[in-house]
């Protein structure tokens, strides 16, 4: 078999590429083999990483998946320390950090892969844990038509659809904050899964008053991962939003343990309507 030297790096598992839309942001994909830049466009996941930035590892956990699907994969890397506080590791979870907006980095990101890629960048999947999953669902709220499906992970730190609460548990001084109202009707076509350990009950890290990633009433849900999400599922659902809810036995706060029914669920959003 004769490897190009360059188009090596830009098939299967890829190399790391900086983005084009601000260079202290970088990505990695996962090209399956179905890949034809003269055939059908390939669908798109993006798995987002929480706070310890495995996005790689994610890419790897779900290849297989990737090639039997015929899908492409993006992992964004937004790595922590950016700005001036180099100890900062939540930047990416509340959307926009200073004047760094990172729902808008990552359509950028989307845009440059479609560039480069023959895949359908309209609508793609989006599924995060933890950290992640923090980001994923406030995504949502911002870009409800840009998601074909959303899996969100075991979030620590919840906004629910509650416009008495001030951002980040609600949504009072959403607009203000990012130029539109949330946009939560347009949830209601959108195919939504809550993904969650059974054993994830440890409260050490997001139970933290004081914390920069801390306001009060973060707690008013529940104290554990598993709490609070159900209490998202149940805002979801009583908003018109229908929610898969899957809680895997025995496994706590180990992304890398949840992942067959994500995997099951994405794979059923492919074989529906494109949307």
């Amino acid at each position: 078999m004769v490897r190009h030297p360059t188009g090596f790096y830009s098939a299967g598992a890829t190399t790391v590429f900086a983005s084009r839309y601000d260079q202290r942001l970088s990505y990695c994909l996962y090209v399956p083999s179905a890949h034809d830049p003269g055939g059908e466009p390939l669908p798109l996941a993006v798995l987002q990483h929480g706070t310890g930035r495995r996005g790689p590892q994610y890419r790897d956990a779900f290849a297989g998946w990737a090639e039997k699907h015929g899908c492409l994969l993006l992992a964004p890397l937004f790595p922590a320390g950016i700005g001036d506080d180099p100890d900062d590791l939540h930047n990416f979870k509340f959307v926009r950090y200073g004047d760094l907006r990172f729902d808008l980095a990552l359509l950028a990101m989307v845009e440059e892969v479609g560039a480069r890629f023959n895949v359908r960048t309209g609508r793609f999947l989006l599924y995060g844990f933890s950290g992640g999953g923090q980001f994923a669902h406030r995504f949502a709220y911002l870009h409800p038509d840009r998601l074909r499906g959303l899996s969100i992970g075991a979030p620590g730190r919840i906004t629910y659809i509650d416009p008495e609460r001030p951002w980040w548990i609600g949504l009072r001084g959403f607009e203000e904050r990012f130029g539109r109202a949330a946009r939560v009707a347009e949830l209601r076509g959108v195919p939504v899964q809550m993904v969650v350990g059974g054993a994830d009950v440890e409260t050490w890290e997001i139970n933290n008053p004081g914390g920069s990633n801390w306001m009060d009433g973060a707690d008013a849900y529940g104290l554990t991962r598993v709490e609070r999400l159900a209490a998202l599922r149940d805002n979801f659902e009583a908003h018109g939003i229908g929610v898969r809810f899957d809680v895997v036995p025995g496994v706590g706060h180990e992304p890398l343990h949840v992942l067959d029914p994500v995997k099951d669920f994405l794979a059923s959003v492919l074989s529906g309507p494109r949307g």
